[in-house]
């Protein structure tokens, strides 16, 4: 945010400062971690189930913050501190946000949201890329998707910003409709409705409810952007006024000529030998600013980022920065060569014994797991090398946690090629060793430990030099320290050329 006073922070806020202080300008960084304020930073106290913020505020001010925002209940009479006071820090967090957003839109800013079971912090890396070409753009940090992290991305926006991008989660019913009132989108991306969370939601269905509130929040000038290929989220046309902007497959009824709206889709789908994934980028429909949209556009956009999802995580960004208002073109160009930036996403390293570690510990679901093992064993097979995985218990499946685990152990051994060991961690990781098992694995080449130390254990004593290793699991399972017990300081990122090979072509399909 531009620096403002303690008074103007209260006034948005609906807060109270007192005379001594009112004049104190805070900004531009917000922060809620003592640890990370800067000089002139506003620090939020919040108060958490393990934490309370205000035991902080103290050490905040001494790196430099200029004030605080605290609660009522835990202020105190120590008036010599700068301080907003406030009835809940959280909410007032949330109107601060809201208040630059609006402040931001009247000069031109575009916020757009993603939301999604899976794909939301790639496609939010892919689109802020693109849309960087175009004006300076604000994104979340790796996967700042709760309310929190939604307000601490926009108050990092300015006078110069001109696109937002809101990743947005769920989990339950109204969660999505609160975010977007913190950071109200023009336009909206509803990736995929899969298994993730299904513990807590219950259903697909209510999955699907929950993530439409995006679109439901979109003014009748806005844009929805859907994918065409997922029943569940194609049917959230129904719910929304905004134009509709679609990715992938050909939806129930093409964008009529002459009015708002339009497809994207791939042709000429390859991937170099590292999963690594080109494409020809299309489109089709009317766009207000672009008038029609009629075919190819660009040459072959290639990829920086394995696996096959990041196709469609590339389609939506695309779909997403052409409703926002650039032109196809670029947008072309600006997917060409981009990358995923958030960390432990299908990130490859080769280490010294030329072992390639695949890391995407970020978290998991069943369709998630399920995509990276063919990524990771198709790497293997386009190299000539064994797989190995070495793989944590998807949480938050609720009845479903037993069958989808067993599932993912068949997966592994009927993966082509099928991996030839497994490491299981977790509490669910026998229910995986026993079906892999079953479906072909030796039992000497399976493992199931607790944790990420044991794990490391493991994997020493069953890789060889030369593997490929997949490292992929809940966020809970904290698995990247599988990742880093396995690199040392002398390996590197894995770069190796795109190319786009013939393999897997739409072209002709008309899609």
């Amino acid at each position: 945010m531009r620096q403002r006073t303690l008074a103007e922070i209260a006034t948005a806020v609906g807060g109270t400062v007192d005379e001594t202080h009112a004049g104190v300008l805070a900004g531009p960084e917000v922060v809620t971690d003592s640890r990370e304020a800067t000089p002139g930073s506003l620090y939020v106290a919040r108060v958490g189930e393990h934490s309370d913020g205000h035991r902080f505020i103290a050490g905040a001010l001494a790196a430099g913050a200029a004030g605080a925002l605290v609660r009522a209940d835990r202020a105190g009479g120590d008036v010599t501190i700068p301080r907003v006071v406030v009835t809940d820090t959280d909410a007032a967090l949330q109107r601060l946000a809201r208040t630059l957003v609006d402040e931001a839109v009247e000069r031109g800013l575009v916020v757009v949201g993603i939301t999604g079971s899976m794909g939301k912090t790639s496609t939010k890396d892919l689109l802020a890329g693109i849309l960087a070409r175009r004006g300076p753009t604000v994104a979340p940090r790796n996967s700042f998707n709760t309310e929190v992290g939604v307000a601490l991305t926009a108050s990092r926006i300015d006078h110069s910003t001109q696109h937002l991008v809101s990743e947005m989660g769920a989990r339950g019913i109204g969660h999505i409709a609160v975010l977007c009132r913190i950071s109200p989108p023009r336009v909206g991306v509803v990736l995929n409705v899969a298994h993730a969370h299904i513990g807590e939601f219950g259903s697909q269905q209510a999955i699907a409810q929950a993530k439409g509130e995006l679109v439901e929040a979109l003014p009748a000038d806005g844009w929805a952007v859907l994918n065409a290929d997922d029943p569940l989220v194609a049917a959230m046309a129904d719910r929304t006024r905004a134009h509709l902007a679609w990715f992938g497959g050909r939806p129930a009824a093409d964008p009529v000529a002459g009015q708002p709206g339009f497809r994207v889709w791939a042709e000429e789908i390859g991937h170099d030998t590292w999963g690594r994934y080109g494409f020809v980028l299309h489109a089709r429909g009317h766009h207000p600013e672009h008038g029609p949209l009629t075919g190819r556009y660009g040459g072959p956009v290639r990829l920086a980022t394995a696996g096959r999802a990041q196709v469609d995580n590339a389609l939506a960004a695309a779909a997403a920065a052409i409703a926002a208002g650039m032109p196809p073109a670029d947008v072309a160009a600006g997917l060409d060569g981009a990358r995923v930036t958030s960390h432990w996403r299908m990130e490859l390293t080769e280490l010294a014994d030329t072992t390639v570690v695949v890391n995407d510990a970020y978290n998991a679901n069943p369709d998630a797991m399920v995509a990276a093992i063919t990524t990771a064993a198709t790497m293997a097979a386009d190299n000539g090398r064994r797989l190995g995985v070495v793989l944590g218990d998807m949480l938050e499946l609720g009845d479903e946690a037993a069958e989808d685990h067993a599932a993912l152990g068949r997966a592994v051994a009927t993966a082509t090629p099928p991996a030839s060991w497994a490491v299981f961690v977790g509490d669910w990781a026998e229910v995986a060793a026993e079906a892999a098992v079953a479906a072909g694995m030796a039992r000497e080449s399976v493992a199931v430990v607790q944790d990420g130390s044991a794990a490391s254990a493991a994997v020493s004593d069953l890789r060889h030099p030369g593997d490929v290793v997949l490292v992929k699991g809940s966020r809970g399972m904290a698995l990247e320290t599988v990742v880093d017990a396995l690199s040392s300081k002398g390996d590197d990122p894995l770069e190796p050329p795109i190319r786009t090979s013939a393999a897997g072509s739409n072209k002709g399909d008309d899609r």
